[in-house]
């Protein structure tokens, strides 16, 4: 018995960042290292302000590394994935449009005057977008990037099928993953990631929305 928890102990002391270590001594290798980490909350709470705020943290923190090193900054792959943002027409809210968080590919996702059998919240959806912005991006986030981020998974974004779909492959990837949630949605997907073991769901609120970027950049670079 001694013989093997000392060649217990002397792999988890060869690993070699402290994520690793932690994971091991608490059973949970076979998981993957990495968190996965899902930005919750109400409409307009500021989830998508949040994740903006991570990124830049993440990003400008790893570029000064790489400088630190002699590394060649403009050839870094450090973050990679997809986001959304309203799209707004004469000050008024009309629809959403995903974005490939590199590229800057973008494409409307969801707008009121979609013509579509899929309408959401009044909204026509257009699964074809996902289908030819979001989801290769978030295959080049999984097979390229550093970071995997995924903004967001919600009531439009799942009529993609193709959609749902790499988005169960990325969670599958040990890589740290950063995906903003629709909070009341009951999507298989959305109650899937929240019932992950290895799932860290974090609700934005007016007290922590300021401190909330800060804790999840934390939280990630523990393993990274």
């Amino acid at each position: 018995m001694e013989n093997k928890t000392s060649l217990k102990q002397d792999f988890i002391n060869r690993c070699t960042t402290i994520g690793e270590r932690l994971y091991l001594q608490r059973g949970k290798w076979k998981m993957g290292i990495h968190p996965k980490i899902g930005v919750t909350g109400l409409p307009r709470s500021g989830k998508s302000a949040v994740m903006t705020k991570v990124v830049s943290m993440l990003q400008d923190e790893r570029k000064d590394e790489m400088r630190m090193r002699g590394d060649d900054v403009t050839a870094a792959k450090i973050l990679g994935g997809m986001r959304c943002e309203p799209v707004v027409e004469n000050g008024e809210r009309m629809g959403f449009k995903c974005i490939n968080y590199q590229t800057g590919e973008e494409a409307v996702m969801a707008h009121k005057n979609i013509d579509s059998r899929l309408r959401v919240l009044g909204y026509g959806i257009d699964p074809t977008a996902l289908d030819e912005v979001a989801v290769p991006a978030i295959q080049e986030a999984m097979d390229d990037y550093e970071v995997i981020v995924i903004d967001e998974i919600g009531k439009f974004s799942v009529e993609s099928e193709a959609f749902v779909e790499i988005v169960r492959k990325a969670l599958e990837v040990d890589k740290p993953t950063v995906l903003t949630l629709h909070k009341k949605s009951r999507h298989p997907l959305l109650q899937d990631i929240r019932r992950r073991d290895d799932a860290r769901i974090l609700e934005v609120t007016p007290v922590n929305k300021a401190l909330l970027p800060y804790k999840i950049h934390k939280l990630i670079r523990e393993t990274f």
